[in-house]
């Protein structure tokens, strides 16, 4: 695909960000305009590869990922994209993908760590091409609400409007089912909303916009709308279940893992994803001004636990101008290639640098990572204030982590976000409806099936598997569709 020879006329070049410290002075998104002469050039990149290893299916998707999750026809928009074909890529990017928009901003591209040409040479800048593709068919406004011919007379709730939900209740509409979709906050998104900041995904220009075009599309949904049994909740789960056909589960995993050391209970230790839904809110609300945020401004920041949440928080604590910036990576500096046991097509787990890392850099002169650290206790004032903790360097043998006698260090810090990721969904939603659950506590639901215990309840995306990607979270949404479609009329035509 692309241009026979074009991987060995054109070096990779990925889009690049906008300047580090120009950024740094907003929340808009990093992201520079496309440049069409460079996208063609590394369209034509795309080789015409026997296996096109980009859009296979995981080899284990807890353990090692691979490949496209929801299957892209990445060498076939590529080949269009390199012809000038625009609008025939945006169409078949869209038969796998509701939402390009998103994952060509937000997804780490396990496709590019499958890319054939990765083998021998840096991988095609798949992800590049996917946001241009979506982007300039907004731009041509070529992508318009698709209102179902008919109706099936079927209703289906769906609680949680991340990006499961949202793509689920996208396929069940486009199946005429009379879809409803229930979120607890105040505007829809779920994750993509205020679990992921905007100079990544712009809120209104971007995840708006797509919910506007749901809702032309004839879809309903409810903000405000706390489900379950909980101390906020709004309606009981056993009311829309016994007002519908079926009721689909995409909460997503929402219980955050902790530090229980001591000093956890001072002010100024909070978990990361406080932090960065309060950020947003009060930029989406008052750009700011109301001060319903954490403020950095002016902290020595501490981030404990890495990936894309704690790169959220780096990025957003500058954005601040705090005083100070750390983060805390307990697993050792991973390796600038390939390890042995790390082969291609699986992710490749090297050294990264993310935009947080560069703006960091760019700011303090220096990577705010430190790996191969544990923190210990949080050490506070007299008015319960943090005010500093202590670590202890940790070496990782036998699968096993051991504290290295004589290492310990005490760092400031007046603001500590804990990264580390998440345990499951909350149960407040699932308790009143009985459903079983599997080991790791979130719903189960086999994968491919997504019917839970319980009749006509189905579950998907984070609450199902684990926290996982946005783009995973797309695929189960899209399968439960299927799955939904089936089960209330006996046979589906959705993908």
């Amino acid at each position: 695909m692309g241009k026979v020879t074009g991987f060995k006329e054109h070096r990779r070049v990925a889009a690049p960000y906008r300047d580090p410290l120009e950024r740094l002075a907003d929340f808009q998104e990093i992201y520079t305009d496309h440049d069409i002469t460079r996208l063609t050039n590394q369209a034509a990149r795309c080789m015409d590869c026997g296996v096109p290893f980009c859009q296979s299916p995981d080899i284990n998707p807890i353990s090692a990922r691979s490949g496209c999750p929801i299957h892209n026809l990445i060498p076939e928009w590529n080949d269009l994209v390199y012809g000038g074909q625009w609008k025939d890529a945006l169409d078949r990017l869209h038969k796998t993908n509701n939402f390009p928009e998103f994952t060509g901003r937000v997804c780490p591209a396990p496709c590019e760590g499958s890319c054939v040409l990765g083998i021998t040479d840096p991988a095609v800048t798949i992800k590049n091409i996917e946001m241009a593709i979506i982007d300039h068919g907004f731009s041509e406004g070529w992508v318009e609400p698709v209102v179902p011919k008919s109706r099936t007379g079927k209703q289906v709730a769906v609680v949680g409007s991340g990006p499961a939900g949202l793509a689920a209740a996208a396929q069940l509409n486009s199946a005429g089912h009379q879809v409803t979709v229930y979120e607890r906050e105040d505007r829809i998104g779920g994750l993509l909303m205020y679990g992921i900041p905007n100079m990544k995904l712009d809120k209104k220009k971007v995840v708006e916009r797509r919910v506007d075009l749901l809702r032309r599309e004839g879809i309903q949904f409810v903000v405000n709308a706390d489900i379950g049994d909980g101390e906020n909740a709004t309606l009981p789960v056993t009311d829309i279940l016994s007002s519908v056909d079926a009721l689909l589960l995409t909460t997503g995993a929402t219980v955050p893992r902790d530090l229980q050391i001591p000093g956890r209970d001072l002010n100024g230790v909070h978990f990361a994803m406080e932090f960065l839904t309060k950020n947003t809110k009060s930029l989406l609300d008052s750009d700011l001004q109301n001060g319903n945020f954490i403020n950095a401004k002016g902290k020595d920041v501490i981030v404990i636990g890495g990936g894309d949440t704690g790169t959220d928080c780096l990025g957003t604590s500058l954005r601040h101008l705090c005083n100070t910036l750390t983060n805390f990576e307990l697993f050792p500096t991973p390796p600038p290639e390939r390890a042995k046991d790390n082969p291609w097509p699986i992710w490749p787990l090297t050294f990264q640098i993310d935009y947080g890392h560069e703006e960091s850099a760019a700011r303090f002169k220096k990577d705010p990572r430190i790996y191969s650290i544990s923190t210990t206790e949080f050490l506070g004032d007299e008015d319960g204030n943090l005010k500093s903790l202590e670590t202890v360097d940790v070496s990782f043998e036998n699968g096993k982590f051991q504290n290295v006698t004589g290492t310990e260090q005490t760092f400031d810090a007046d603001l500590v976000f804990l990264s580390m990721g998440f345990l499951g969904p909350e149960h407040y939603v699932s308790e009143p409806l009985g459903l079983e659950l599997d080991k790791r506590s979130n719903y189960k639901a086999e994968k491919g099936e997504y019917q839970t215990s319980v009749s006509k309840v189905f579950a998907a995306g984070d609450c199902r598997s684990g926290q996982s990607l946005v783009v995973r979270a797309i695929n189960e949404g899209r399968e439960a569709a299927r799955e939904i479609d089936r089960f209330l009329t006996g046979t589906t035509e959705l993908p």
